[in-house]
């Protein structure tokens, strides 16, 4: 009997990524049995994908063939929190709103904002999710100091550490970091914390030239924790962290600049697609941030962060599929005048037909010599990632 035969079973309807069925699923429960799941489906040279909440599983391109998918909700729990260090080590599966749950009574956080419900670490990880406050804290590449993945012959490996500065060996967490399981399956990550904020506020108002309105804010040095914009609203809503004093004070200077002190807005974190729509990420240089949110409102509905220059717009669903993929081309040639890139990250089946879901990329041929040294078979998310990687 082999792993397979122990560790899978049957895939059910609803067992699928990007709408591509599969024939097994496994819910392995270490690390050692992940890799055992592994080593079995490279001998039988079967098409792995990865999932954890399943709340991204339909961002990337479908995969090109697939027949087991293995699901980390089984690899649970914070394995270790060094309050004194500010570092946690979480397991994949594991519920972000756990993380917070655990680390809140200690007064530190993981600072990734993730807004959708039963997103986990390791797939917030795996397609390098962060939310407004990337601002002030970064991204998942810039939080995560170790990892522990499962290659795709079976074999475990660990990178870095429980230290923030380590400089030793083959860096695989960045590496990992956003590669939507093209390279292997993460298993736990060590993250770097920060203290919990004593207090916050939200200053936020429509002004009537943006670009002028951020130029303001730069030049306050308020030292924002982010910087949100939504071109629906017209809204622009500045959130600074801290102690109760420095807040009061910075945010002061920010009513004097937009005028209200009012709260998060209802769209603050959230993209701005419905289920089954067409959502992309849009990038841009910081000078160029308030042109494409104009360009780009007259296409979409566009919203994100404008002190980073990262941008998400989204289609309704029942957008006809040629009329995508024309607001795709749009949104793709208003993110190069701007000096960024746009990618499709979920679209309904028959716009993904259609369009190019990652567009050019710089650093392609790298990027295929690494998959080629990761996973050389190429049964990994086949498919999945830029240029079919």
């Amino acid at each position: 009997m082999t792993a397979l035969d122990e560790l899978t079973e049957p895939a059910k309807d609803d067992d699928a990524v990007a709408g591509v069925p599969a024939r097994l699923v496994a819910a392995p429960t270490s690390t050692a049995q992940a890799s055992a799941v592994l080593r079995a489906a490279a001998d039988a040279g079967l098409a792995v994908a990865f999932r954890g909440g399943g709340t991204k599983l339909d961002w990337g391109a479908p995969p090109r063939r697939l027949d087991l998918i293995v699901d980390t909700r089984g690899l649970t729990g914070v394995v270790e929190h060094a309050a004194g260090d500010l570092i946690a080590v979480v397991r994949a599966g594991t519920p972000m709103a756990e993380v917070r749950e655990h680390l809140g009574p200690a007064g530190q956080q993981l600072a990734l904002d993730t807004s959708e419900a039963g997103a986990t670490v390791g797939g917030t990880v795996a397609v390098s999710a962060s939310g407004p406050r990337r601002q002030l804290y970064g991204t998942a590449r810039d939080l995560v100091i170790g990892m522990t993945v499962v290659r795709a012959d079976g074999t475990v490996a660990h990178s870095g550490g429980k230290v923030v500065k380590n400089v030793a060996g083959y860096d695989l967490a960045k590496l990992f970091t956003g590669a939507y399981g093209t390279l292997g399956l993460i298993t736990r990550c060590a993250f770097r914390l920060h203290p919990r904020p004593g207090a916050e506020a939200v200053v936020r108002a429509a002004p009537p030239d943006l670009g002028a309105a951020l130029a303001a804010i730069r030049a306050a040095q308020v030292v924002p924790s982010a910087v949100e914009v939504d071109g629906e609203t017209g809204e622009v809503a500045v959130l600074v962290e801290g102690t109760p004093a420095g807040v009061r004070d910075r945010a002061a200077t920010l009513v004097r600049i937009l005028g209200d002190d009012a709260g998060r807005p209802h769209w603050w974190g959230t993209y701005p697609w419905e289920p089954g729509g067409t959502g992309l990420k849009l990038t841009a240089a910081l000078s160029r941030v308030p042109a494409l949110v104009v360009r780009a409102a007259a296409l979409a509905r566009v919203r994100g962060s404008a002190g980073t220059g990262v941008l998400y717009a989204g289609l309704p669903p029942d957008t006809a599929p040629d009329e995508a993929a024309d607001a795709v081309a749009e949104l793709r040639a208003a993110a190069g005048d701007a000096g960024g890139h746009a990618v499709v990250l979920t679209a309904p089946a028959e716009v993904r037909a259609g369009v190019d879901m990652w567009g050019p990329v710089d650093g392609l041929a790298l990027m295929r010599r690494v998959k080629q040294q990761f996973d050389p078979d190429a049964r990994l998310a086949p498919g999945r990632f830029v240029g079919g990687i």
